[in-house]
Formats: structure tokens, sequence, C-alpha cells
């Protein structure tokens, strides 16, 4: 067996448009699908733009079970991390468009680095690596 890659994670959302919203506008990220399909649901995938990673899948949730875990997908975890090669940069950029960061920037020994979370509570690292 030989797997490529990792390119698409689900991410469980309240709604659609005010998903893509924040990771399209707030994050800056390239909307590569926003398709309809059957029963309402849309296929809504968006990603770092520039990137080549893996994207989000931005799904609406369809029941309680799903809607429970809006926002908590990783247990209160950091789940996601974004890289950066210009931390002061999109860190300005992004407090200019109201995301919320949780914290200072702290500087480790492997880069500089701030969590923010999306307007559902999921935690994101933005890292900028050290230099070696």
């Amino acid at each position: 067996m030989t797997i490529q890659s990792l390119f698409l994670v689900t991410l469980v959302v309240d709604d659609y448009d005010r998903a893509k919203a924040f990771y399209c506008d707030a994050l800056a990220f390239d909307c590569l699908q926003d398709e309809k399909q059957p029963e309402g649901k849309r296929w809504v995938v968006v990603r770092p733009k520039g990137g080549e990673g893996a994207a989000f899948l931005l799904a609406q949730a369809a029941n309680e079970t799903q809607r429970a875990a809006i926002g908590n997908q990783t247990g209160g975890r950091v789940g996601f991390f974004l890289k950066t090669d210009d931390f002061a940069r999109d860190h300005a950029a992004m407090l200019a468009a109201g995301v919320r960061f949780l914290e200072e920037p702290r500087y480790e020994v492997y880069g500089t680095v701030a969590v923010f979370c999306d307007p559902y509570g999921n935690s994101f690292d933005l890292i900028q690596h050290a230099t070696a």
C-alpha cells in the first residue's frame, strides 16, 4: 500500500456561508469548491491561499450528534496548525480581520506561535518555524 497524502479534513460547522466567510475572508483561504448536493447539502472545500497541503471540507451539521461536535472536534486541544513565512504580517492581517487570538505571540525554540480560534471554538496554531 502507498498512501500519497492527507488532502481533506472534515470540519463540522453550523452554517456553510458563515464558515466560508470566516475561512475565505478573515483567513484569506481559497475556496476550491462550492457545489450544491442533494438534500440541501453543499460540497465546500477551502485551503490556505497557494497551499498544497490538506484542505477543509466544511460540512454543515445534519443532526444533534454532529451539532454537539461543532467547535470541539479535537476535545479542546489545538487541532490545526497553519504555517506562515511571515508571522508578523499574517498575525496583523488576521487581527485586522477580526480573528480572535487566545494569547499573545510566543517565541519558542521551534519558532513563533500564537493560538487563535475560529468562530466555533476550534483552536489553531499560527506558526512561523525558526530558521535552522
